[in-house]
Protein backbone atom coordinates (compact mmCIF):
# COMPACT_ATOMS: atom_id res chain seq x y z
CA UNK A 1 0.00 0.00 0.00
CA UNK A 2 2.68 2.63 0.79
CA UNK A 3 4.36 2.05 -2.59
CA UNK A 4 1.05 2.45 -4.43
CA UNK A 5 0.35 5.64 -2.50
CA UNK A 6 3.77 7.09 -3.30
CA UNK A 7 3.38 6.17 -6.99
CA UNK A 8 0.01 7.90 -7.03
CA UNK A 9 1.49 11.02 -5.44
CA UNK A 10 4.37 10.95 -7.92
CA UNK A 11 1.92 10.71 -10.81
CA UNK A 12 -0.11 13.65 -9.49
CA UNK A 13 3.11 15.62 -8.96
CA UNK A 14 4.26 15.00 -12.54
CA UNK A 15 0.84 15.86 -13.99
CA UNK A 16 0.13 19.07 -12.07
CA UNK A 17 3.55 20.74 -11.64
CA UNK A 18 4.74 22.90 -14.54
CA UNK A 19 8.39 23.16 -13.48
CA UNK A 20 11.12 20.65 -12.49
CA UNK A 21 11.80 22.09 -9.05
CA UNK A 22 10.66 20.81 -5.67
CA UNK A 23 8.48 23.17 -3.64
CA UNK A 24 8.90 22.06 -0.04
CA UNK A 25 5.94 21.64 2.28
CA UNK A 26 5.87 23.42 5.65
CA UNK A 27 7.83 21.49 8.25
CA UNK A 28 8.70 22.14 11.92
CA UNK A 29 11.93 20.11 11.65
CA UNK A 30 14.34 22.99 10.78
CA UNK A 31 13.14 24.97 13.80
CA UNK A 32 13.38 21.86 15.98
CA UNK A 33 16.97 21.22 14.82
CA UNK A 34 17.89 24.83 15.65
CA UNK A 35 16.33 24.45 19.10
CA UNK A 36 18.23 21.20 19.71
CA UNK A 37 21.51 22.84 18.67
CA UNK A 38 20.82 25.67 21.15
CA UNK A 39 20.17 23.17 23.95
CA UNK A 40 23.33 21.29 22.99
CA UNK A 41 25.47 24.46 23.01
CA UNK A 42 24.10 25.66 26.36
CA UNK A 43 24.56 22.18 27.80
CA UNK A 44 28.18 22.12 26.61
CA UNK A 45 28.85 25.49 28.27
CA UNK A 46 27.21 24.21 31.45
CA UNK A 47 29.39 21.09 31.34
CA UNK A 48 32.60 23.12 30.86
CA UNK A 49 31.82 25.44 33.79
CA UNK A 50 29.91 23.24 36.25
CA UNK A 51 30.66 19.64 35.07
CA UNK A 52 26.91 19.01 34.66
CA UNK A 53 26.38 16.88 31.58
CA UNK A 54 22.62 16.21 31.69
CA UNK A 55 21.51 19.05 29.41
CA UNK A 56 24.35 18.32 26.99
CA UNK A 57 23.32 14.66 26.70
CA UNK A 58 19.64 15.61 26.32
CA UNK A 59 20.48 18.11 23.57
CA UNK A 60 22.68 15.58 21.76
CA UNK A 61 20.02 12.84 21.86
CA UNK A 62 17.29 15.22 20.69
CA UNK A 63 19.51 16.52 17.87
CA UNK A 64 20.24 13.00 16.63
CA UNK A 65 16.56 12.00 16.74
CA UNK A 66 15.27 15.14 14.97
CA UNK A 67 18.07 14.98 12.38
CA UNK A 68 17.15 11.39 11.51
CA UNK A 69 13.51 12.45 11.16
CA UNK A 70 14.56 15.19 8.75
CA UNK A 71 16.86 12.90 6.79
CA UNK A 72 14.09 10.30 6.55
CA UNK A 73 11.81 12.91 5.00
CA UNK A 74 14.47 13.86 2.45
CA UNK A 75 15.07 10.18 1.59
CA UNK A 76 11.33 9.62 1.22
CA UNK A 77 10.97 12.62 -1.09
CA UNK A 78 13.91 11.66 -3.29
CA UNK A 79 13.61 7.87 -3.38
CA UNK A 80 9.86 7.26 -3.32
CA UNK A 81 8.29 10.62 -4.13
CA UNK A 82 10.20 11.38 -7.32
CA UNK A 83 10.77 14.99 -6.31
CA UNK A 84 14.54 14.93 -6.89
CA UNK A 85 14.63 15.78 -10.58
CA UNK A 86 17.87 16.64 -12.40
CA UNK A 87 17.77 20.39 -11.54
CA UNK A 88 16.99 19.54 -7.91
CA UNK A 89 19.92 17.10 -7.75
CA UNK A 90 22.26 19.74 -9.20
CA UNK A 91 21.12 22.25 -6.58
CA UNK A 92 21.60 19.65 -3.85
CA UNK A 93 25.17 19.10 -5.03
CA UNK A 94 25.79 22.84 -5.07
CA UNK A 95 24.30 23.25 -1.61
CA UNK A 96 26.46 20.47 -0.21
CA UNK A 97 29.59 21.97 -1.78
CA UNK A 98 28.75 25.27 -0.08
CA UNK A 99 28.37 23.37 3.19
CA UNK A 100 31.83 21.82 2.68
CA UNK A 101 33.16 25.34 2.03
CA UNK A 102 31.89 26.41 5.47
CA UNK A 103 33.68 23.39 6.93
CA UNK A 104 36.88 24.54 5.21
CA UNK A 105 36.50 27.92 6.91
CA UNK A 106 35.85 26.13 10.22
CA UNK A 107 39.15 24.22 10.10
CA UNK A 108 40.99 27.19 8.59
CA UNK A 109 40.33 29.11 11.81
CA UNK A 110 42.11 26.41 13.83
CA UNK A 111 45.05 26.29 11.44
CA UNK A 112 45.23 30.11 11.60
CA UNK A 113 45.57 29.85 15.37
CA UNK A 114 48.18 27.09 15.01
CA UNK A 115 50.39 29.10 12.64
CA UNK A 116 49.89 32.30 14.65
CA UNK A 117 51.50 30.71 17.69
CA UNK A 118 54.01 28.46 15.91
CA UNK A 119 55.54 30.93 13.46
CA UNK A 120 56.03 33.65 16.07
CA UNK A 121 56.26 32.00 19.50
CA UNK A 122 55.80 34.47 22.35
CA UNK A 123 57.84 34.78 25.51
CA UNK A 124 55.04 33.11 27.46
CA UNK A 125 55.77 29.76 25.77
CA UNK A 126 59.56 30.06 25.90
CA UNK A 127 60.09 31.70 22.50
CA UNK A 128 60.03 28.29 20.80
CA UNK A 129 57.64 25.85 19.16
CA UNK A 130 56.58 23.47 20.51
CA UNK A 131 56.55 25.21 23.91
CA UNK A 132 59.04 24.36 26.62
CA UNK A 133 58.19 21.20 28.52
CA UNK A 134 55.99 19.59 25.84
CA UNK A 135 56.88 16.03 24.84
CA UNK A 136 55.44 15.41 21.38
CA UNK A 137 53.86 12.30 19.93
CA UNK A 138 56.14 10.47 17.51
CA UNK A 139 54.62 11.11 14.05
CA UNK A 140 56.05 7.85 12.70
CA UNK A 141 53.97 5.70 15.06
CA UNK A 142 50.18 5.96 15.64
CA UNK A 143 49.71 9.14 13.54
CA UNK A 144 51.31 7.42 10.55
CA UNK A 145 49.07 4.38 11.04
CA UNK A 146 46.01 6.62 11.13
CA UNK A 147 47.15 8.41 7.98
CA UNK A 148 47.48 5.13 6.09
CA UNK A 149 44.06 3.98 7.36
CA UNK A 150 42.34 7.17 6.28
CA UNK A 151 44.02 7.30 2.87
CA UNK A 152 43.07 3.69 2.24
CA UNK A 153 39.47 4.36 3.30
CA UNK A 154 39.30 7.27 0.87
CA UNK A 155 40.48 4.96 -1.91
CA UNK A 156 37.81 2.42 -0.91
CA UNK A 157 35.06 5.05 -1.06
CA UNK A 158 36.19 6.05 -4.56
CA UNK A 159 36.27 2.39 -5.61
CA UNK A 160 32.79 1.87 -4.19
CA UNK A 161 31.49 4.85 -6.14
CA UNK A 162 33.01 3.56 -9.38
CA UNK A 163 31.52 0.12 -8.76
CA UNK A 164 28.10 1.67 -8.24
CA UNK A 165 28.35 3.58 -11.52
CA UNK A 166 29.44 0.37 -13.31
CA UNK A 167 26.40 -1.59 -12.00
CA UNK A 168 28.56 -3.72 -9.68
CA UNK A 169 26.36 -3.64 -6.59
CA UNK A 170 28.12 -6.38 -4.62
CA UNK A 171 31.58 -4.90 -5.14
CA UNK A 172 30.27 -1.47 -4.16
CA UNK A 173 28.88 -2.83 -0.89
CA UNK A 174 32.06 -4.73 -0.01
CA UNK A 175 34.36 -1.76 -0.50
CA UNK A 176 31.95 0.58 1.28
CA UNK A 177 31.82 -1.76 4.27
CA UNK A 178 35.63 -1.84 4.39
CA UNK A 179 35.69 1.97 4.30
CA UNK A 180 33.27 2.09 7.25
CA UNK A 181 35.47 -0.33 9.20
CA UNK A 182 38.51 1.85 8.43
CA UNK A 183 36.65 4.87 9.80
CA UNK A 184 35.83 2.99 13.02
CA UNK A 185 39.45 1.81 13.31
CA UNK A 186 40.75 5.35 12.82
CA UNK A 187 38.46 6.62 15.58
CA UNK A 188 39.63 3.87 17.96
CA UNK A 189 43.32 4.50 17.23
CA UNK A 190 42.78 8.23 17.81
CA UNK A 191 41.16 7.49 21.18
CA UNK A 192 44.08 5.23 22.17
CA UNK A 193 46.49 7.99 21.15
CA UNK A 194 44.66 10.41 23.45
CA UNK A 195 44.91 7.95 26.35
CA UNK A 196 48.67 7.43 25.82
CA UNK A 197 49.47 11.07 24.98
CA UNK A 198 52.26 12.60 27.12
CA UNK A 199 50.41 15.96 27.34
CA UNK A 200 46.85 17.13 27.93
CA UNK A 201 44.63 19.95 26.67
CA UNK A 202 45.78 22.07 29.62
CA UNK A 203 49.47 21.87 28.67
CA UNK A 204 50.19 25.21 27.07
CA UNK A 205 48.74 26.52 23.82
CA UNK A 206 50.07 23.51 21.90
CA UNK A 207 47.95 21.11 23.93
CA UNK A 208 44.86 23.27 23.45
CA UNK A 209 45.29 23.58 19.67
CA UNK A 210 46.27 19.93 19.27
CA UNK A 211 43.24 18.52 21.06
CA UNK A 212 40.76 20.99 19.59
CA UNK A 213 42.01 20.43 16.04
CA UNK A 214 42.37 16.65 16.20
CA UNK A 215 39.23 16.33 18.33
CA UNK A 216 37.08 18.27 15.84
CA UNK A 217 38.57 16.21 13.04
CA UNK A 218 37.78 13.02 14.95
CA UNK A 219 34.20 14.22 15.38
CA UNK A 220 33.98 14.74 11.63
CA UNK A 221 35.36 11.24 11.08
CA UNK A 222 32.60 9.89 13.33
CA UNK A 223 29.94 11.86 11.45
CA UNK A 224 31.39 10.74 8.11
CA UNK A 225 31.37 7.10 9.27
CA UNK A 226 27.68 7.41 10.21
CA UNK A 227 27.05 9.07 6.83
CA UNK A 228 28.70 6.15 5.01
CA UNK A 229 26.80 3.64 7.17
CA UNK A 230 23.48 5.23 6.20
CA UNK A 231 24.53 5.00 2.54
CA UNK A 232 25.44 1.33 3.04
CA UNK A 233 21.98 0.59 4.46
CA UNK A 234 20.26 2.58 1.70
CA UNK A 235 22.28 0.77 -0.96
CA UNK A 236 21.31 -2.53 0.66
CA UNK A 237 17.66 -1.46 0.33
CA UNK A 238 18.25 -0.63 -3.36
CA UNK A 239 17.68 3.12 -2.91
CA UNK A 240 20.59 3.98 -5.22
CA UNK A 241 20.97 3.43 -8.94
CA UNK A 242 23.94 3.86 -11.22
CA UNK A 243 22.79 7.36 -12.26
CA UNK A 244 20.84 8.53 -9.20
CA UNK A 245 22.81 8.40 -5.92
CA UNK A 246 23.26 11.99 -4.81
CA UNK A 247 23.24 10.90 -1.16
CA UNK A 248 26.25 8.67 -1.71
CA UNK A 249 28.01 11.39 -3.70
CA UNK A 250 27.57 13.78 -0.77
CA UNK A 251 28.95 11.17 1.65
CA UNK A 252 31.96 10.57 -0.62
CA UNK A 253 32.69 14.30 -0.93
CA UNK A 254 32.46 14.68 2.85
CA UNK A 255 34.79 11.73 3.43
CA UNK A 256 37.39 13.03 0.97
CA UNK A 257 37.23 16.42 2.69
CA UNK A 258 37.91 14.76 6.07
CA UNK A 259 40.82 12.91 4.46
CA UNK A 260 42.37 16.11 3.06
CA UNK A 261 42.04 17.88 6.43
CA UNK A 262 43.85 15.00 8.14
CA UNK A 263 46.74 15.23 5.65
CA UNK A 264 47.26 18.87 6.67
CA UNK A 265 46.92 17.94 10.34
CA UNK A 266 49.52 15.19 10.01
CA UNK A 267 51.99 17.31 8.02
CA UNK A 268 51.89 20.42 10.19
CA UNK A 269 50.61 19.49 13.66
CA UNK A 270 52.52 16.20 13.93
CA UNK A 271 55.50 16.32 11.54
CA UNK A 272 56.34 19.99 11.19
CA UNK A 273 55.93 20.65 14.91
CA UNK A 274 58.20 17.72 15.74
CA UNK A 275 61.09 19.29 13.79
CA UNK A 276 64.34 17.53 14.64
CA UNK A 277 62.44 14.75 16.39
CA UNK A 278 60.61 13.97 13.15
CA UNK A 279 63.85 14.00 11.15
CA UNK A 280 65.45 11.64 13.66
CA UNK A 281 62.42 9.35 13.55
CA UNK A 282 62.65 9.14 9.74
CA UNK A 283 66.36 8.42 9.96
CA UNK A 284 65.81 5.65 12.51
CA UNK A 285 62.93 4.23 10.47
CA UNK A 286 64.98 3.90 7.29
CA UNK A 287 68.16 2.88 9.11
CA UNK A 288 66.76 -0.33 10.54
CA UNK A 289 69.01 -3.30 9.85
CA UNK A 290 66.79 -5.98 8.36
CA UNK A 291 69.59 -8.51 7.94
CA UNK A 292 68.58 -10.32 11.13
CA UNK A 293 65.21 -11.09 9.61
CA UNK A 294 66.87 -13.00 6.77
CA UNK A 295 69.59 -14.74 8.79
CA UNK A 296 69.06 -18.49 9.05
CA UNK A 297 69.88 -19.73 12.51
CA UNK A 298 70.44 -23.41 13.07
CA UNK A 299 69.73 -25.17 16.31
CA UNK A 300 72.68 -27.24 17.44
Amino acid sequence: MPNKTMKKKKKIFLQTQKHPFHILDSSPLPFMVSLCVLILALGFVEYMHFSASLNFIVGLVLLICVSFMWFFDVIKEGTFGGYHTSPVVENLRLGFMLFVLTEVAFFASFFWSFFHFSLAPSIFIGMQWPPVGITLINPMELPLVNTIILLYSSYLVTLSHESMINHSWRSSQKTLLLAILCGILFFCVQGYEYVESPFSINDSVYGSIFYILTGCHGLHVLIGTIFLTVCFVRNELKHFTCDHHVGFEAAAIYWHFVDVVWIFVYIFVYCWSAGDTFALAIYNFFSVDFSDFFTIKYLH
